[in-house]
């Protein structure tokens, strides 16, 4: 259920975000390139915080950059950010681990470089938790967190860009005390629908 639930809210914010800028263009797109809009997807490594080990899965994004801003703030832009790892639990993690967090906020591109663009961003986002505890009512539990990382884009493709990207989470009250601070990293790629603009 939760993946399913995980899997929509990201379609529905790909859908909603790609129809909001395309209908407030008014760049001609010989100038301005088309949606200044970027999806991804990727593989996360993460530290989930919880016992030792690592677990790793899947993640999705979507950038919209304006370019139609002052020109000091070029670069600034939005990130929605979709998670899910579940998989590879080490034997001391609780066999129904499982981290989903789904979010957004901003994030900053160096765009000085046609094909190397170094990146920090910061979100908050809704977290989710599976897990086994000695009350047979407590094994799942949800917050919001906050989110900072840092990363890069190369060009590999005339739109297509792959990612590495490291995140470092904040889950505030965790077990009633005390918090929780997952961090990892992910690799993946980006399909840009429009060429980036350097500064």
């Amino acid at each position: 259920m939760r993946s399913k639930l995980f899997l929509g809210l990201t379609l529905a914010a790909l859908v909603v975000g790609a129809a909001c800028p395309a209908s407030a263009q008014a760049v001609p797109a010989a100038k301005e390139g088309s949606l200044p809009l970027a999806v991804g997807a990727g593989f996360s490594y993460f530290d989930p915080d919880f016992e030792s080990g690592q677990i790793y899965g899947g993640a999705l994004w979507m950038d919209y950059t304006p370019n139609r801003i002052p020109s000091r703030l070029h670069g600034l832009g939005i990130e929605i950010e979709a998670r899910d790892i579940s998989l590879g639990r080490s034997s001391s993690q609780p066999s129904n681990l499982r981290e989903d967090t789904a979010g957004g906020g901003l994030i900053y591109t160096w765009r000085h470089y046609p094909r190397f663009h170094p990146y920090a961003k910061g979100l908050g986002a809704y977290a989710s938790i599976d897990f086994h505890s000695t009350d047979p009512y407590y094994n799942h539990d949800t917050r919001t967190i906050a989110i900072v990382g840092a990363g890069a884009e190369y060009r590999i493709l005339s739109r297509v860009w792959v990612r590495g990207d490291y995140e470092y989470q904040h889950w505030p009250d965790f077990f009633g005390s005390g918090k929780a601070q997952p961090n990892g990293v992910t690799i993946g790629a980006s399909y840009h629908f429009s060429t980036p603009h350097f500064h």
